[in-house]
């Protein structure tokens, strides 16, 4: 069995919804991207690919990108979010044999309407967790303001908080420029984003407030693992490059632990686009219990399988781990996790 527990689609009505939406630069922006794909629509088209892995394997998906909060004013992203999660509940009920599960869609833009749509999605349509994104509006998600979201997600015990990033070419690689070229603010911006929420969540103390948080971050645990000795030796001298004037920008964080180990409490996945050598040092980072096997379907040069199947090859070929380690990658992990 391989349960691949980060995956995208768009279910037909909010699709539609989406689609129709002219009044967003982010909006466009995504209407350009996904019409090119069609798995993430057509699941005549999404099932055929899924065929490539055999009758054991399944997908636990969640609404594409890009974050609700970026579509327009709170009423209409909040009414999106329900949209989003009444489809994916369909497709998931419609095919067991296909689906996992789904991670529900919200709009933190009002953090109480988003614990009411993630309670309902919990508790009225199955929904094993939810996805939330790096920022809302450009502000960090440290804030005071979304933990009794957290609080609300943790409590549940068996669900489980997706992280995807955003940002966008408006956010510039350099000061002196306005926008960010080649992309970089994808393939680069991207990973930092992911990374700085990581980060700001820990110095938060999440993990002291609320052990039992279940949170899973896409792409591999981004910049971290790579960064070890700045996250680990660099960390534990906190405060050792902080001029006194700026020593409120340290105060506060209340960790009992080296910052390296909170990190680790942390859940990532697989999703490294076939890059073997990222993988192994995820792995090792993270430890396989807290590694889950997924590929960021269907956003692949082949708009489909090629992620898959890279990540299946990585797996399949790394010598760290044994048949049992790779078991619990594929779909021990995340099933205990989840109650599957």
């Amino acid at each position: 069995m391989k349960i691949d527990a980060f995956c995208h689609l768009l279910p037909a009505e909010y699709a539609k919804r989406l689609f129709a939406i002219d009044d967003s630069p982010v909006a466009r922006n995504i209407q350009k991207r996904v019409s090119g794909v069609p798995a993430l629509v057509d699941m005549d088209e999404r099932f055929r690919i899924m065929d490539e892995f055999g009758p054991d394997y399944r997908q636990i998906v969640n609404s594409a990108a890009p974050p609700l909060e970026d579509l327009g004013p709170a009423a209409r992203t909040v009414e999106l979010a329900r949209i989003a999660n009444d489809g994916m509940a369909e497709l998931t009920r419609d095919n067991p044999d296909r689906f996992a599960g789904f991670c529900a869609a919200v709009s933190l833009s009002d953090v109480d309407a988003a614990i009411a749509e993630a309670e309902r999605a919990f508790d009225e349509l199955g929904a094993v967790g939810v996805q939330i994104y790096t920022h809302v509006n450009g502000g960090p998600m440290d804030q005071e303001r979304f933990f009794p979201f957290y609080e609300a997600v943790a409590a549940r015990g068996d669900k489980m908080i997706q992280v995807h990033p955003c940002r966008d070419s408006s956010w510039s690689d350099y000061k002196t420029e306005a926008r960010s070229k080649f992309e970089i603010w994808w393939t680069l911006g991207w990973e930092y984003d992911l990374s700085a929420f990581m980060s700001r969540l820990v110095f938060s103390g999440v993990f002291e407030r609320l052990p039992d948080i279940k949170i899973l971050i896409h792409h591999g645990g981004a910049m971290i693992p790579h960064f070890a000795g700045r996250i680990g030796p660099g960390w534990d001298q906190l405060g050792s490059r902080t001029p006194a004037d700026q020593a409120e920008d340290i105060a506060g964080y209340p960790l009992t632990e080296r910052p390296i180990d909170a990190f680790r409490r942390f859940y990532v996945d697989t999703a490294y686009f076939g890059a073997g050598d990222a993988m192994r040092t995820a792995i090792k980072f993270f430890g396989v219990d807290h590694t889950l096997f997924a590929s960021d379907t269907p956003f692949d040069p082949e708009k489909g399988p090629g992620y898959i199947r890279s990540t299946i090859a990585n797996l399949e070929e790394m010598d760290i781990i044994d048949d049992a380690d790779r078991a619990e990658i594929y779909h021990g992990n995340v099933s205990r996790l989840l109650g599957l």
